[in-house]
């Protein structure tokens, strides 16, 4: 984008608490012509929610998207030259985005049928909370839009405009769009005649998609059963009693019915938080050379309360949360109850030490999204950094790098895991660099809308701690994540394999247990998964399930959610190694 185009750079830097007023300075700008219309895109247009801006150099199309305060997941990706689709728990809708793009691209037509040239671009202001809005910038970037979400009563809300101006450019332009645009209201049928199209076609588009997956994955599973048939041995389900197919007892048989109850409104929660279902967004480090660096970003939850409790151990975890969380409200109600009283100093950074799976993620995701309900964070996003994230080629990207990750974590959580690899033992290491960098930048007034969490085992961490005075004072926050037990790692077992609804046998199930306990207590206390080790041992299972399941083929369906003593399968543990010498 040229650097001319001011009226463009103008409305790219805008947020919830600034546009307004940039719109109403607009109107009282003498070299910019605006007007509001109905048209250009019918359905986004229902009451009158678009304006044109026309300036001498650039032309910008607004338009305000009243669809109410709802939690969507943005997905611009067109399939089979269907448009897309915006995402939320119980519904969807073509992508307003999308739309407003067409819309870009039929005034850019019109003016240069004209022979006008002039760079035309998008502002979608939308009530709706994008929660996906990190990961999609860039995308938006490129389609030629601009978006400023969770905006509120914009049915309400009409923009001042200056068309008595009457600017020469204006006038031009607006003579080159009379093919695209009315300036009178469309009828009711007319407009219900739009809503109905776009309504069956995003129907039609959900359901080509859902085809779409079923006839991948069924594909997929067949392929990957039949590759791991080829090298299977014969006779392998010899050695299997009859009496391994005994079902679990009839109280864990009631407990698994009463859990199967609540599965689809775990699974609306999983969907309306950015879940894996959606895809996870991610953001981008620019660094020198053009080397680009991808950075996980991990979207708010709907409902994180929910989510912390149902986390399996983890009771100080959580006691300590709801502390910080207690003292943030409190605050909150002080502030509005005593707008002049002194403030208690709520500090948000972090240290979590604890070992591999231990949950330091998925604690991380719920902090940040208990604050943003809180309303100390105004996004509630978790950036996920480590060392590789900040270290770059040349002279200068660690700065860089540090800079891009803070300000893409503005709003939530920047999480580096790992951290304790940003203290080696060679001075001249540029890692050094960026603790202190990260520090000065916290140290900013300006940097309160973040929280960041510095993860690791608790020995190399504690070290860490010690290069720097700075840090201690900065992270007061201290939560340790101890490994699980035997107990709560079955516990952990049954929430997963309840989520395909699968159910054990009573022998696969003592087996499964055996095997645990065996593993356990052979375990490396340094290197052993914990949580990680159960995911680990379930893939091992459903694979073993999946094909035996599709080799033997039982009439009885209830058995292909059954899982024996044929799936379960030994494995390897890593153990400690012995020390050397004496």
């Amino acid at each position: 984008m040229k650097t001319g185009n001011r009226l463009i750079n103008g409305f790219k830097k805008q947020t919830q608490e600034t546009i307004w007023n940039y719109l109403d300075g607009l109107a009282d700008r003498k070299d910019v012509y605006s007007e509001g219309l109905y048209g250009i895109l019918p359905q986004l247009s229902k009451n009158k929610n678009t304006y044109i801006y026309v300036h001498n150099t650039c032309v910008v199309v607004v338009v305000m998207d009243p669809c109410g305060a709802m939690k969507e997941i943005a997905d611009e990706e067109m399939i089979n030259d269907e448009k897309p689709l915006y995402f939320t728990g119980q519904r969807h809708r073509i992508s307003p985005v999308y739309g407003l793009s067409e819309a870009v691209r039929s005034v850019r037509h019109e003016l240069e049928t004209s022979h006008i040239q002039k760079p035309v671009w998008g502002v979608l202001l939308t009530e709706s909370n994008i929660m996906n809005a990190y990961g999609m910038e860039e995308v938006w970037e490129e389609m030629g839009i601009t978006v400023i979400d969770e905006l509120e009563n914009l049915n309400n809300r009409e923009i001042r405009v200056n068309t008595d101006e009457c600017l020469p450019a204006g006038k031009k332009v607006m003579d080159a769009l009379i093919s695209l645009t009315y300036f009178t209201e469309p009828t009711e049928e007319e407009m219900n005649a739009f809503e109905q199209l776009d309504d069956d076609r995003a129907e039609d588009v959900k359901q080509s998609r859902k085809e779409e997956e079923v006839d991948e994955f069924e594909q997929l599973l067949r392929d990957f059963i039949d590759s791991l048939g080829q090298g299977e041995s014969e006779g392998a389900d010899d050695d299997i009693d009859e009496d391994e197919d005994e079902e679990l007892d009839d109280e864990e048989d009631d407990d698994m019915e009463d859990m199967e109850d609540e599965d689809d409104e775990e699974q609306e929660d999983e969907h309306q938080s950015g879940s894996p279902f959606f895809g996870q967004p991610s953001g981008t480090v620019e660094q020198n050379n053009n080397v680009s660096v991808k950075v996980e970003i991990l979207p708010p939850l709907a409902n994180p309360r929910a989510e912390l409790d149902k986390l399996v151990g983890c009771d100080d975890i959580k006691k300590r949360i709801d502390q910080l969380l207690a003292l943030t409200r409190f605050n909150k109600m002080m502030c509005e109850a005593y707008p002049d009283i002194k403030q208690h100093e709520v500090a948000l950074h972090s240290i979590f030490f604890g070992r591999p799976g231990t949950g330091k993620t998925t604690v991380c995701k719920i902090y940040g999204s208990l604050l943003h309900e809180a309303g100390v964070l105004s996004k509630g996003q978790v950036v996920v950094a480590d060392r590789g994230t900040f270290m770059g080629t040349l002279w200068g990207d660690e700065e860089r790098s540090v800079r891009q990750v803070v300000e893409m974590a503005q709003g939530g959580v920047l999480m580096i895991d790992e951290a304790y690899l940003l203290n080696t033992r060679n001075e001249r290491d540029p890692s050094h660099m960026i603790i202190p960098l990260l520090l000065k930048m916290l140290a900013d007034e300006k940097q309160r809308d973040i929280a960041v969490v510095l993860c690791g085992y608790k020995n190399e961490m504690m070290q860490l701690l010690d290069t720097n005075p700075g840090i201690p004072s900065r992270f007061p926050n201290r939560f340790e994540f101890r490994d699980f037990t035997i107990d709560e790692l079955l516990e952990i077992t049954r929430r997963r394999i309840k989520e395909y609804r699968y159910h054990f046998t009573a022998h696969a199930w003592q087996k499964f247990r055996n095997l645990l306990v065996s593993a356990y207590d052979a375990r490396d206390p340094q290197s052993w998964g914990n949580a990680r080790f159960i995911a680990n041992q379930l893939e091992h299972i459903y694979i073993q399930h999946a094909q035996r399941c599709v080799k033997e083929c039982p009439s009885d369906k209830s058995q292909w959610l059954t899982l024996t003593s044929a799936d379960i399968q030994p494995v390897e543990v890593a153990r400690p190694r012995p020390r050397i010498g004496f």
